[in-house]
C-alpha cells in the first residue's frame, strides 16, 4: 500500500520523505486547492528527495474548463517537468457540464510522455463518476485522486468503494481529503491500495512529519495481513 502525500512547500516535501511517505504531490497555495509551484521549488525538491516527486499542474484556482492559452501553460509546464526529472503529473479539465473534457486531458497526456498520469479532484465535481471512469481509462489515465463526490474522503466512502470494485486494477483509485491517521483505518475498507492526504494540522502551514510516520506504520501494518 502506498502514500502520498500532498506537499505545498520544501520543508513538507522532506518531512514526507522522512516520514516514509511512497511519493509527494508539489503544489502550492493549498487554500485554493493547489496550483503548480514555481520552478524553482520544484528543482530544489527533486535535487532533496529520493522518492518520487508527482507535480500539480494548475494554472489558477478555480474550475477546471481551461481556455486553449491556458492548455498551452499546462503543456509548458509539464514539459518544464519532464526536463527536471519529474516522475509524475496530476492534472484535470472539465467541460462547461462539468463532464471530462477528454481532448484537452489526452492533450496534456501527449505533453507527460514518460511521466505518470494522475487525474485530479476534478474527478469529484462530474455528474456521473462511473461514465467519468470509463472515460479515463479508455483515454489511458494511471491514476484517479477522489474524495467520493464529497467534500472528504470519509463522508464519500461508499462510492469510493464502488469505484476501486469497478476500475478492477486497470485505474488506480486513490483516495484523498481529509485523511488522517484517526480516519485511515476506516477508509481502508474501500479496498484501495494508494491513499493521498498533506498531513497539515490545523493552524499548521507544513506536513507533519509524525502523523505521516502513524499513517506509514497503518498501511505498513495492513499490508502485512
Amino acid at each position: 500500500m502506498k502514500l502520498e502525500i500532498c506537499a505545498n512547500s520544501v520543508e513538507s516535501a522532506l518531512n514526507a520523505q522522512n516520514g516514509g511517505a511512497d511519493r509527494i504531490e508539489l503544489c502550492t497555495e493549498l487554500s485554493v486547492g493547489g496550483v503548480t509551484p514555481s520552478f524553482g521549488t520544484i528543482s530544489l525538491v527533486k535535487d532533496l528527495l529520493e522518492i518520487p516527486v508527482y507535480v500539480l499542474i494548475r494554472p489558477r484556482g478555480g474550475d477546471f474548463v481551461y481556455s486553449q492559452l491556458e492548455i498551452e501553460v499546462m503543456k509548458e509546464d509539464i514539459l518544464k517537468c519532464a526536463e527536471l526529472g519529474c516522475e509524475g503529473v496530476v492534472f484535470g479539465c472539465l467541460n462547461t457540464d462539468r463532464t471530462i473534457n477528454p481532448d484537452l486531458t489526452y492533450t496534456l497526456m501527449e505533453s507527460a510522455g514518460f511521466m505518470d498520469i494522475t487525474f485530479h479532484r476534478a474527478f469529484d465535481e462530474v455528474p456521473n463518476h462511473f461514465e467519468a471512469l470509463d472515460t479515463l481509462r479508455d483515454l489511458g489515465i494511471q491514476r484517479v485522486l477522489t474524495s467520493g463526490g464529497q467534500s472528504n474522503a470519509l463522508i464519500g466512502i461508499e462510492l469510493l468503494g464502488e469505484l476501486v470494485e469497478e476500475a478492477d486494477e486497470e485505474v488506480i483509485i486513490m483516495p484523498g481529503g481529509g485523511i488522517r491517521p484517526d480516519n485511515l483505518l476506516d477508509l481502508l475498507n474501500t479496498g484501495a491500495q494508494e491513499y493521498h492526504c498533506s498531513a497539515i494540522a490545523k493552524g499548521n502551514q507544513t506536513s507533519d512529519i509524525d502523523a505521516i510516520k502513524k499513517m506509514r506504520a497503518i498501511l505498513s501494518a495492513e499490508g502485512l495481513k
